[in-house]
C-alpha cells in the first residue's frame, strides 16, 4: 500500500483550529445530502469529478459536498446544484477497477457558494462559512432539545432498524446543532426536504424542522406498525380458514357433498338457460356436464376439460337479440360517407334493412363480395355492420386447411378448441353480429379435411338455425348472423357453397371514380397519417390523372393509396429538413419525388402492324388488356404458341386458325408456312375463354397483310362456324379498356342483358358494338377490305 492510500489520523484532521479554505473542488451528490459530524464512504463514478478529486488529495484534502437538484442530469451545472453544501476532508481513497474511487470522508462544516469560479474540467467554487446562531433564547433551545430527545427515543423503540450504535450515538451527543443533524440522518425523508435542514443555519431554525420531520416519521411508523399487525391477523385468518376448507373438503369427499364457488356459477348457467327458449337437449347436457363436475376431483384431468366445456356454454349468447332500431335513411348516410359509387353492392343492403325492418325474424343473409384487390370489400363490410348498428368481427379464412378451423375440435382430443364461427360469437356476445369471412376463395383442403365443405352448414340459410360445432356439439342457432365473404374471383370456390351465397361483383375503379375517391377520401387519410395538414397542401387534377394512369394502374386503389403516401412522405421529410418544396403538387413534383412513371402510354396497347389485335381479358386483380402477336415462320401449317398460354386459350388459338383457313379457303399461304402466335408479358399465365376473336381477327389481319381499325379492342370467344360467343367480366374488361384509353369495343351480341346492367358513368366515353358473328367483327376491323372478300368462300 502507498503513502497515498494509508489511513490518515482522523483526530489530526477533524481539530476545529484548521481552517477551512475559501476556495474548494464541489462533489455533487445525488440522493441526499451528508450531514456534518459523520465519517462515512462515497463511491466517485468514473469521469469528470476524479481528476479533482485525485487534485484535491495533493493538498489537504477538502472537499465541497453540495447536492443535485436533478438526480437524472449527467453534467452537473451552477443551475442544476443547491448553494449549501458541507465541507469534509478526505480521510483515505481507494481506486476501484472501473475507473471509480471509493473514499472515506469526515463531513465538518456547513458552507455558502459565493460565486462558482471553475466549470470546466473541475467544478469550483468561492465559499463562506456561515456561524452557527441560536436564533433564540437558550431556554427555548433546550426546550426544543429535550422534545426531539423524547421523540428520537420514541422512534427507536418503534422501529426495528434502530442500531444500538445509533442509539449509543444518540445518547453522547450533547450539542443541538449535532443533535439535530444526526436525527434528520436517520429519517427516511424527501430529498429537498434534507436539504431544508442543511440550510436551517440558526439552531431554532433547525431544530423546528427536524422535530416536524421527526413527529411525521413517528405517525408513518406508527401507522405501518398497524397496517403490518392487521396483515399478520389476516394471514394468521387466512391459514386458519385454509386448513378449515381443507378438512371440511376431506369431510365432504368421503360424504359425497358439497359444492364451490364454481359449482354455484354453473348452477346459476342451468337457472338461465331454463329461463330462455333453448333446444331441450341444451339444458340436459349442461345439466349432465354440472353434475359430473361437482363428482369429480379438481385434481383430476377431467376436471378442467368439463370446466372448459361449461365456460364456453356459459359465454355463448343463448338469449334472443334485442331488438334493434333499422333506420334506412341513417344507413345510407353511412354508406354513402364510407364508399363511392358502388351503387349496387349499397342498394343490395339497403333492400336487406328493407326486409329486416318489415320482417325482423326474417333468416340471415349471406353476400359474397368478389372483386379484385383494393376495391373495398372489407372496408363495406364495417360499413354495414356499423350502418344496421351490430358488432363486427372479421377472420380470414384464407390458407385455411383444417376442417376443425370451422366446426372446432372434439372434446375427445388434447387441446380441443371450439371453432371460429362459435368463437366469434363468444367474443361479440351477441346472436347477431356480422361475420365477415374473408378471403374465402384462397380457402385449400388439407388432409384434416376441407374446410371449404364445413362452411356450407354455416351458410345455408336452411341448416344454420342448428349448427353444431365439434366441441360444443349441442345445436346452436345462426340463422340471425350476418355472414359476409369476400373472394378475389368465385372460380375456385365450389358450386355447391357458392349456391349458398349471393354473390355481388365489384369491378375495379375507372378513372374518373379514382380521381372523386382521391380527393373525398384518400387526401385527407394519407396527409393526416403523416403529421401534414392536408387543407395546406393542393393538387390540381390534371395531376391527380397522371398519378392515377402513370404510376398506379391497377383496379383498386391500394396502388395509389401506397404510391401516394410514398409522396407525401417526401413531402413530411422536406418539411422536416425545411428544405423547400412547393404546397401546390403539380406533375413535375411527381417525377420529382416518384421517379419516372412504370407506366407510359402503353405502345403494347396498340396494334400497329398485320398480325396484331387488341383483346380485353378478366384476371383476378381485374380487367386487363393483351395485344396478340401472329407472324408467318417457316413450316406446313402449324401453329406456335407462346405467352404461358393456358389450355384454354391453346383451344381458342387453334380454333381461331380452322376457322381462318376455312373462311379464307382459297388463300394457300396458311398451307406453306406456320404461324407463331404469342401474348406479350410472357412471365405472366394467362388462360380463359374470351380470346378467340381477337385471335381470329390477328390472323385475318396477317393473311391479309393489313392492320387493324385504331382504337378498338374486343372481347369473345370463337366458334368454328364463326358465331361469337357470351363471355364473363364485361364491366372489368370495359373499365380496363378506358384504363389505357380504348374508345371503342366490340362485345358479344348475347353480353347485352349485362351490359345494360353496367352503370352509364362506366360506359360514358366509349363507342361499343356488339357482334354475332366473325364477319361483324371484319367488317368493323376492315372497312378497307370489299365486302365481296369477306364472304364465305363456300357460297
Amino acid at each position: 500500500m502507498d503513502q497515498n492510500d494509508s489511513w490518515e489520523s482522523p483526530t489530526k484532521l477533524v481539530r476545529i483550529e484548521d481552517a477551512l479554505p475559501k476556495q474548494i473542488f464541489l462533489l455533487p451528490i445525488k440522493v441526499r445530502p451528508v450531514f456534518p459530524g459523520i465519517i462515512t464512504p462515497l463511491i466517485v463514478p468514473a469521469g469528470r469529478f476524479i481528476p479533482s478529486i485525485e487534485e484535491t488529495t495533493k493538498g489537504a484534502g477538502f472537499v465541497g459536498l453540495i447536492l443535485l437538484k436533478d438526480d437524472e442530469s449527467e453534467t452537473p451545472s451552477e443551475d442544476n446544484i443547491y448553494q449549501v453544501g458541507v465541507m469534509a476532508r478526505i480521510l483515505k481513497k481507494i481506486n476501484l477497477p472501473d475507473g471509480g474511487m471509493n473514499i472515506l470522508v469526515n463531513t465538518m462544516q456547513r458552507f455558502q457558494i459565493e460565486k462558482i469560479t471553475h466549470k470546466n474540467p473541475f467544478l469550483m467554487a468561492n465559499v463562506s462559512y456561515p456561524k452557527e446562531e441560536a436564533g433564540t433564547s437558550k431556554n427555548n433551545i433546550k426546550a426544543l432539545m429535550r422534545t426531539l430527545l423524547i421523540l428520537t427515543k420514541e422512534l427507536a423503540q418503534n422501529n426495528p432498524l434502530f442500531t444500538e450504535d445509533m442509539k449509543l450515538t444518540m445518547m453522547n451527543v450533547n450539542e443541538p446543532g449535532k443533535m439535530s443533524d444526526f436525527v434528520c440522518s436517520i429519517l427516511n425523508l424527501e430529498k429537498e426536504e434534507y436539504q431544508s435542514v442543511i440550510e436551517a443555519i440558526t439552531l431554532n431554525d433547525r431544530l423546528e424542522k427536524v422535530l416536524l420531520f421527526l413527529k411525521k416519521e413517528i405517525e408513518l411508523v406508527v401507522l405501518q406498525r398497524k397496517i403490518q399487525d392487521q396483515i399478520n391477523d389476516k394471514i394468521d385468518n387466512q391459514q386458519r380458514q385454509f386448513f378449515l376448507r381443507e378438512q371440511l373438503k376431506a369431510i365432504q369427499q368421503e360424504l359425497g357433498i358439497g359444492e364451490d364457488k364454481s359449482e354455484i356459477k354453473y348452477d346459476k348457467l342451468l337457472e338461465r338457460l331454463k329461463s330462455i327458449p333453448v333446444p331441450e337437449e341444451v339444458i340436459k347436457e349442461v345439466e349432465r356436464e354440472v353434475d359430473k363436475i361437482k363428482n369429480t376431483d379438481p385434481i383430476g384431468s377431467d376436471y378442467n376439460v368439463i370446466r372448459n366445456y361449461l365456460d364456453l356454454v356459459e359465454a355463448l349468447p343463448w338469449e334472443e337479440p334485442k331488438p334493434k332500431e333499422i333506420n334506412i335513411l341513417h344507413a345510407k348516410k353511412i354508406l354513402n360517407r364510407d364508399h363511392y359509387k358502388l351503387e349496387d353492392v349499397k342498394e343490395r343492403i339497403l333492400e336487406y334493412l328493407a326486409v329486416r325492418k318489415l320482417n325482423p325474424h326474417s333468416r340471415g343473409t349471406i353476400l359474397c363480395l368478389v372483386g379484385p384487390p383494393g376495391v373495398g370489400k372489407t372496408s363495406i363490410a364495417k360499413s354495414i355492420a356499423e350502418a344496421i348498428g351490430r358488432k363486427y368481427f372479421r377472420f380470414s379464412v384464407g390458407g385455411v386447411r383444417d376442417e376443425a378451423e370451422i366446426k372446432g375440435h372434439r372434446r375427445t382430443y388434447i387441446g380441443a378448441m371450439p371453432g371460429k364461427i362459435i368463437n366469434a360469437l363468444k367474443i361479440s356476445k351477441e346472436r347477431d353480429p356480422v361475420i365477415l369471412l374473408d378471403e374465402i376463395d384462397k380457402m385449400s383442403q388439407g388432409f384434416q379435411g376441407d374446410p371449404q365443405s364445413a362452411l356450407l352448414e354455416v351458410l345455408d340459410p336452411e341448416q344454420n338455425g342448428t349448427f353444431r360445432d365439434h366441441y360444443l356439439d349441442l345445436p346452436f342457432d345462426l340463422s340471425q348472423v350476418f355472414f359476409i365473404a369476400t373472394a378475389n374471383t368465385y372460380e375456385p370456390i365450389p358450386r355447391v357453397l357458392l349456391d349458398r351465397m349471393e354473390v355481388i361483383q365489384l369491378s375495379g375503379y375507372i378513372t374518373e371514380e379514382k380521381v372523386q375517391i382521391f380527393e373525398k377520401y384518400l387526401w385527407k387519410k394519407i396527409f393526416e397519417k403523416n403529421g401534414l395538414k392536408a387543407d395546406s397542401f393542393s393538387m390540381k387534377k390534371e395531376a391527380i390523372v397522371h398519378l392515377i394512369n402513370s404510376y398506379s394502374r391497377e383496379s383498386g386503389l391500394r396502388g395509389l393509396e401506397k404510391t401516394f403516401d410514398k409522396l407525401v412522405r417526401k413531402l413530411a421529410l422536406k418539411q422536416v429538413l425545411k428544405e423547400k418544396y412547393s404546397k401546390e403538387i403539380r406533375e413535375k413534383d411527381l417525377l420529382e419525388n416518384l421517379g419516372p412513371p412504370p407506366f407510359v402510354d402503353d405502345r403494347m396497347t396498340i396494334p400497329s402492324v398485320p398480325g396484331t389485335a387488341l383483346g380485353l381479358a378478366w384476371t383476378s386483380a381485374g380487367g386487363s388488356t393483351l395485344l396478340i402477336e401472329a407472324v408467318f415462320v417457316p413450316g406446313k401449317g402449324g401453329i406456335l404458341l407462346t405467352g404461358q398460354m393456358g389450355k384454354m386459350m391453346e383451344e381458342s388459338a387453334n380454333i381461331a386458325l380452322s376457322f381462318i383457313k376455312n373462311y379464307l379457303k382459297d388463300d394457300s399461304i396458311f398451307d406453306k408456312k406456320s404461324v407463331h402466335l404469342h401474348v406479350p408479358d410472357g412471365a405472366t399465365p394467362k388462360d380463359g375463354p374470351s380470346a378467340g376473336v381477337t385471335m381470329a381477327t390477328a390472323l385475318f389481319s396477317l393473311a391479309q397483310h393489313t392492320t387493324v381499325a385504331p382504337g378498338f379492342g374486343m372481347t369473345g370467344e370463337l366458334t368454328l362456324t364463326g358465331e361469337v360467343l357470351a363471355i364473363g367480366g364485361l364491366r372489368e374488361k370495359i373499365v380496363a379498356a378506358k384504363r389505357v384509353g380504348i374508345k371503342k369495343i366490340i362485345f358479344p351480341k348475347d353480353n347485352e342483358k349485362a351490359f345494360q346492367e353496367i352503370p352509364d358513368y362506366v360506359k360514358r366515353g366509349v363507342k361499343f358494338f356488339p357482334v354475332t358473328t366473325f364477319e361483324e367483327v371484319v367488317l368493323l376491323m376492315f372497312p378497307k377490305i370489299k365486302k365481296t372478300l369477306l364472304k364465305n368462300k363456300n357460297k
